[in-house]
């Protein structure tokens, strides 16, 4: 099934909203995995299988992982509309994005792909010259004090590698929602969501806390919890795009998910 735009109007750039908007994608996302709790842990757990399957393959196999993400993401956010107009969350979903905007949405793979290929080796460049030299001495007293001493570059190598991610991330949040929902191109649907993540930057990080506090709670039934937590994030990125990007131009459904 394709996702329909025809009861949402874009809106650039996206708003800036209050910090109590994190909690809201929480609990709008909340209210999604209600209304279809079966076929969400299906989904998840159908795509966990096929991507570990896919990841067998040595090289190739991962690299189809990280193209075919923002596929499998463009496809929950066609459940999540679906369910949020008061239809049905169905498997055929997930395949919304095989369907439309294909080339669209692995390329937002490639990109993203590329962004942490180049963010590994910023981390590379900054530990190896340190790390590195005391390995190829050859003398293992020699490299294991080395390696000791520069402690301290490997911790400032991954802050450096994490405050990277932060910008990749942003750009990629709510690239394949935009791309499906309203066939924006790769790289513009990417800055559109760096600049709407960046002007939203304290309800992202409400946002965070609170995940962060439920993915915690999730891990203590044998991480079980995460059969509910994983379909909870995937529906939030639904709700805060709905939220930050787009109003109605019919109708509200009879129920609606965010209220």
């Amino acid at each position: 099934m394709d996702a329909s735009t025809e009861d949402l109007k874009l809106v650039l750039p996206g708003r800036g909203l209050p910090a109590g908007a994190g909690w809201d994608w929480v609990a709008g996302a909340w209210k999604l995995f209600l209304r279809a709790p079966l076929m969400w842990i299906i989904s998840i757990v159908l795509v966990f299988i096929a991507f570990v399957a896919i990841g067998i393959v040595p090289i190739l196999g991962g690299i189809a992982v990280q193209l075919l993400q923002p596929v499998i993401v463009a496809g929950f956010v066609a459940g999540s509309h679906s369910l949020e107009r008061g239809g049905n969350f169905e498997l055929d979903h997930l395949f919304t994005g095989f369907k439309k905007s294909f080339g669209s949405l692995v390329l937002v793979g490639v990109f993203f792909m590329i962004g942490g290929f180049i963010i590994l080796l910023v981390f590379v460049a900054i530990v190896g010259t340190t790390v590195g030299v005391g390995l190829l001495t050859g003398n293992p007293e020699e490299a294991f004090s080395t390696i000791m001493a520069s402690a301290l570059v490997i911790v400032m190598g991954l802050l450096v590698m994490m405050a990277l991610l932060v910008p990749l991330l942003a750009a990629y949040w709510f690239a394949p929602a935009l791309v499906l929902m309203h066939d924006m191109q790769p790289i513009a649907a990417m800055r559109e969501s760096f600049f709407a993540c960046m002007r939203n930057f304290v309800p992202f990080l409400v946002y965070g806390l609170v995940m962060l506090f439920f993915a915690l709670l999730a891990a203590i039934p044998f991480a079980l919890g995460y059969l509910v937590w994983v379909p909870v994030a995937m529906a939030s990125v639904y709700v805060s795009y709905r939220q930050i990007f787009t109003e109605e131009t019919a109708p509200a459904p009879a129920k609606p998910t965010f209220a």
